[in-house]
């Protein structure tokens, strides 16, 4: 079974301000060519904190995040490959009073994927990659701008602007492990944030996934997989200016489910979720209270 062996462990990272999807495994089969998809995140906040803690919401606030990325990349051989990423973005925000919504283009990511290490046999696969790259300021940061006053008391300006202005910096290794029907995932990026638009920083901030799954359906031209998911992010202060902020720091922990489906050598689609299990967050913020996930990838 080629599409077992191959070792496919798409991944669409939590983090709502910096999700970048990394198509290095999800291509199914291996050897140079073209390949490419669309990859999402619908994301709803409202859950109140203050000092990391649960509270009322005061003005029934809520954010709806949906970011669809538009990917596209090539495979030089089995070994390594680049993807372009471009993000859409649309944002709706509401409180008692006042309701408002932006969208658009977010920051382009250019990463190459790098075969590390595989090893494969009929029963046993493992497989080590890594990515690295660059995030373009192409998104709006307008809503950084300091005159602007934040819209409620948990939604703040950064986290409705559609870019940062800022050149950044993107690491990421996965290891993906098989055993007949079982497998195993573990996947990390850390982003690394330089200043961009209004003296504005936005902390360097990391994201993990992974998990056990085991495959439910095995055919000759397709496999269906069920996976358990451990998901998180975090990040520090943002600053401005060099001044730390004090409500942009944000630790979350997630569990959920997740389908993978590769049919046939060209086509992969996945969808999951994540459900919070542990948030802390400083100052007054409004934090996720779920996020659904999806992916389809062709390979041409």
């Amino acid at each position: 079974m080629l599409l077992i062996s191959s070792g496919w462990s798409p991944r669409l990272l939590g983090c709502d301000l910096c999700a970048v999807y990394a198509a290095s495994e999800a291509q199914g089969t291996t050897g140079r060519g073209f390949f490419g998809g669309l990859a999402g995140q619908y994301t709803f906040f409202d859950t109140y904190q203050s000092n990391g803690h649960n509270a009322a919401n005061p003005d029934d606030e809520y954010l709806r995040s949906l970011i669809s990325q538009v990917f596209f990349g090539y495979n030089f051989n089995n070994r390594f490959g680049l993807q372009l990423n471009l993000p859409i973005i649309y944002r709706e925000y509401s409180r008692i009073g006042a309701h408002g919504s932006d969208w658009g283009p977010g920051d382009l990511a250019l990463f190459g994927n790098v075969r590390l290490y595989r090893r494969q046999s009929t029963d046993f696969t493992f497989s080590w990659t890594a990515l690295g790259g660059i995030k373009f300021p192409t998104g709006d940061p307008a809503h950084l701008n300091p005159a602007e006053e934040d819209f409620a008391a948990g939604i703040g300006n950064h986290d409705l602007a559609l870019g940062s202005g800022s050149y950044d910096g993107l690491l990421g290794t996965g290891l993906f492990a098989r055993w007949k029907r079982a497998f195993i995932t573990a996947d990390m990026q850390y982003a690394i944030r330089t200043e961009g638009a209004f003296e504005y920083q936005y902390a360097n901030d990391w994201t993990w996934f992974g998990g056990p799954g085991v495959y439910l359906l095995l055919a000759d031209d397709y496999t269906l997989a069920f996976q358990g998911t451990v998901s998180g992010e975090s990040k520090g202060e943002d600053t401005r200016g060099g001044i730390p902020t004090d409500d942009t720091a944000t630790t979350i922990v997630s569990l959920g489910p997740q389908l993978n489906f590769p049919w046939g050598e060209r086509f992969s689609a996945q969808l999951g979720a994540d459900f919070p299990v542990s948030t802390h967050s400083s100052g007054e913020q409004i934090t996720p209270s779920y996020r659904v996930r999806m992916a389809l990838m062709w390979r041409f």
